[in-house]
């Protein structure tokens, strides 16, 4: 009867944790895509608030509803430089997560390859035995229709 991978249980939870990891890291870069959405938002209504404050200069425009337009940019770019410090710390995240998701597949990997090793090994040790049994077979039926 083949023996029983003894690394079974660390394998297992080896895959569970791969899998854990590969969950976070889906987690990690969803977030990071929807901080970089958000900053793409920011920075396209600067863009647009900044093309109004343009043509309202264009146009005429009080100095209380300039300093208005200015303070508002100025909100913006606060909001756009906080959204980059957010948008880095989520790559960062990311490629914390990537990189402990990358250590846990290594890890799977190796008790996978020694798991199929040990397969193979008992396989080659069972077809010995069943080898060694037909062998044993034969030659009692040998020795018995000999008179």
């Amino acid at each position: 009867m083949p023996r029983s991978f003894p690394f079974q249980t660390v394998l297992d939870l080896s895959r569970l944790r791969l899998d854990e990891a590969a969950r976070a890291l889906a987690k990690l870069l969803a977030n990071e895509q929807a901080s970089s959405r958000t900053l793409g938002m920011l920075e396209r209504y600067r863009d647009e608030y900044q093309t109004r404050l343009t043509e309202a200069a264009r146009n005429g425009i009080s100095p209380g509803r300039w300093r208005n337009f200015q303070a508002f940019l100025g909100q913006l770019d606060g909001a756009i430089a906080q959204q980059r410090q957010a948008l880095d710390a989520s790559k960062r995240q990311s490629a914390d997560g990537q990189k402990t998701w990358l250590e846990r597949r290594g890890r799977t990997r190796a008790f996978d390859t020694l798991s199929e090793r040990h397969r193979s090994s008992e396989e080659r040790a069972e077809d010995r035995r069943e080898q060694k049994r037909s062998d044993e077979l034969s030659m009692n039926r040998f020795h018995s229709s000999r008179p």
